[in-house]
Parts: structure tokens; C-alpha cells; sequence
């Protein structure tokens, strides 16, 4: 255990030294100069402070008040010593953080007794302030591994999803990316541009109430087809809705919303302008230009740049003007990660969790080679 000790006498910095290492429990750092006294203290966690009242450049009072504006020194007991025995003194210097008193001219029996108890104090909170900090990382830990695997779960339902809509689980992927990319753009708070990331890709789970028959059907729908397709938003909304975590909250908002309309001409509600939901204002974009540029059975990829020009031209009819710029803003963070997707997110230069890295998901679909509507655009 380590001891500072300040005063300006070297036979009361001796005394003090001898006396609180007496026991071998701990080692005292001595100091005439208050001030080269603080700079140590900035350096170095002291367990105790023990420091004289009156000194020359400062008194002990301005000393105790420095220390306790030290991150360290919040809870370290900070203990006077001190002839000086009126009360100004005494309450100016507990106003500033004094910890106790001890008066120099008592017997050296008591003094020792003092110092001694003092010391074991200084051991007890340095105990709790290590068992705090080691539950503090505890904590930390059991909540980051919580989020992981909350977010590893929803990655993975998302999969699911895109396993009976899709050839491929990239499509999963890229919304997740270019709608985290917008959101930075939109200059969103990083923890909510992580949640956007995290919940993009449930953006389609109501698809998993629809019938083979539908989803798959190759050829156009027809209108009682389509508009049970178009029920997905909605059920989307009754499998993630009501939950009570935040980012299911969020893919509720999401799956429910991403098929509104700026214009107020989209479903399940007519919504228009802000009253979608943002995150949903940003998916509806990452969502739209992805299935313009992915090759499925039914049609092939569009070109980039006339996908980009699409989009641009949906600006405050489909789409939010303020989502458009932010996709226009970044292009080429989404071209790099169009360009990466084959490569199965590799060679992507920013950190990827290790179960977001997708799976081909090898699928059987009669007639896959046929022609079919395009369902995802249409719904």
C-alpha cells in the first residue's frame, strides 16, 4: 500500500514514515513541497494522504482540494495533520474533502494507534475500489457477450428469411451495410447506426408467412397474389412488435414501415414525409437499390450507375430527400460495398462479426431458371 505524506518539517515527515510503515503493510512517499507533492499524486495512485495544514506556497486545504479534483483521489481517504484546532479550519477543510483530523501533538501511543487505523481504512477501500472495478469489467463483459449473441440471433432469423426469398444471403448483408452507411451520413448517433445495421436485415420477416405458392410463383401475380405479398409488412410487424428490447423495437418499426411512400402512396398505412419512421426511411432506400443491382433467376442486375439514377429520381416521391443525399454522399463506400459482396465480406476494410460473414444457402426451387415477377420491387 502506497502513502503520501506532506508537510514542510523533515522531522515530521520522518516521524510519520517511521510510524506508518512500522508494520511492513505499507511504504510512505515524503514530500516537503506540496506542489512537487501533486504532480507525484498525478502520477501515482496514493492509497492514503496524509498532509500538514499550514505550509508555505499552499496550505493544506488547497492541497486536499487539488486532490479530490484528481479522478483517483474521489474516494482515497485524505487525512490532516494538523495543530491547528478551530473550527474554521476544520469545516474548510472538510468542505474541501477531508477525510479526518489528526492533531500533532498527541502521544505517540495514540499517534501510532491513529495512523495504524488509518491505514487499514485506506486497505479496506482499496479492496471495495478493486472488487468495484473488477465487477464493473464483469459487468461489462456479460453485457457485451448479451449483445453479441442478442445481435448473432437476429443476423441468423434474418438468414432464414432471405433462405426462402433469395438465391443468395448477400442481399441480407448489403441492406444492413448501405442502411448503416446512410445513417452516418445522417449523422445519427454511432450506437443508433449500429442498431439500424443490426435490425436492416429483419426488415422482410413477415415473408415467412406467405405461401410457397406466392412468394416463389414464378410469372407475374395477380392482384389477389400481390396483395397478399403486400401483407408481409405487416405481419412483420405483429412477429417483432410489443417486444420489450430495443433493436427488436426497432426491426419492428422497420419491417412494418420500409414499404411506405414519401408521397404517402405506399403501404400497409399510406404514411407519408416524417411520419415513417426514419429507420424505415433508410431501409426503403437500401432495400430498392439492392434489388435493382442483384442478378436473380428472374431478371438481371441493373447497372450500378442507372440504379444510382433511379434512386436519385425517387428523391420526395418515394424516397426521403434527406436519405437520398445521404446515399449520394457516401457512393463510394456503396459501390465498395457492392463490389465486396461476392467476395463474401473478406476483403470489406471495416470489422465485420464473424457470424455476419453469410453462408451460401444452397436452395431446390422448382422452375428456378423461369421467368418470375420481380416480387421484391413490386412488394
Amino acid at each position: 500500500m502506497d502513502i503520501l505524506v506532506i508537510d514542510d518539517s523533515r522531522t515530521v515527515l520522518t516521524r510519520l514514515k517511521r510510524l506508518v510503515e512500522h508494520d511492513g503493510q505499507a511504504t510512505a512517499a515524503i514530500f516537503e513541497n506540496p506542489l512537487a507533492a501533486l504532480d507525484e499524486a498525478r502520477m501515482r495512485a496514493f492509497d492514503l494522504v496524509l498532509v500538514d495544514y499550514n505550509m508555505p506556497d499552499m496550505d493544506g486545504i488547497a492541497v486536499i482540494r487539488q486532490l479530490r479534483g484528481i479522478e483517483h483521489y474521489a474516494q482515497v481517504p485524505i487525512v490532516m495533520i494538523t495543530s491547528e484546532v478551530s473550527d474554521r479550519v476544520r469545516l474548510a477543510a472538510l468542505d474541501a474533502g477531508a477525510t479526518d483530523f489528526v492533531d500533532k501533538r498527541v502521544g505517540r501511543i495514540e499517534l501510532k494507534v491513529r495512523l495504524r487505523n488509518l491505514v487499514r481504512l485506506a486497505g479496506a477501500v482499496r479492496r471495495l475500489d478493486d472488487q468495484a472495478s473488477w465487477l464493473a469489467g464483469e459487468i461489462e463483459k456479460a453485457v457485451r457477450t448479451l449483445r453479441e449473441r442478442e445481435a448473432e440471433i437476429i443476423f441468423r432469423l434474418s438468414l432464414a428469411v432471405e433462405y426462402r426469398d433469395n438465391d443468395t444471403g448477400d442481399h441480407t448483408w448489403r441492406v444492413a451495410r448501405y442502411s448503416q452507411i446512410m445513417a452516418e451520413a445522417l449523422g445519427l448517433d454511432a450506437d443508433l447506426c449500429r442498431r439500424v445495421y443490426l435490425a436492416a436485415p429483419l426488415h422482410d420477416v413477415g415473408k415467412v408467412a406467405i405461401p410457397d405458392g406466392v412468394l416463389l410463383k414464378p410469372g407475374r401475380l395477380d392482384e389477389e397474389e400481390f396483395a397478399l405479398i403486400r401483407t408481409h409488412a405487416a405481419i412483420g410487424k405483429r412477429i417483432l412488435g410489443g417486444s420489450t428490447c430495443a433493436l427488436i423495437g426497432l426491426a419492428a418499426e422497420i419491417a412494418e414501415a420500409h414499404h411506405e411512400r414519401w408521397d404517402g402512396g405506399g403501404y400497409p398505412h399510406g404514411l407519408s414525409g416524417t411520419a415513417i419512421p426514419l429507420a424505415a426511411r433508410i431501409v426503403a432506400v437500401a432495400d430498392v437499390f439492392d434489388a435493382l443491382t442483384t442478378q436473380r433467376p428472374y431478371k438481371a442486375a441493373m447497372p450500378l450507375d442507372e440504379a444510382r439514377a433511379c434512386i436519385e429520381a425517387e428523391s420526395g416521391r418515394h424516397f426521403d430527400p434527406a436519405c437520398v443525399a445521404a446515399f449520394l454522399s457516401r457512393w463510394d463506400e456503396i459501390l465498395a460495398v457492392s463490389a465486396n459482396a461476392s467476395g463474401r465480406l473478406r476483403d470489406i476494410p471495416f470489422r465485420i462479426e464473424p457470424w455476419a460473414r453469410v453462408p451460401t444457402l444452397p436452395r431446390e426451387v422448382p422452375d428456378a431458371a423461369a421467368p418470375r415477377a420481380r416480387h421484391d420491387e413490386a412488394a
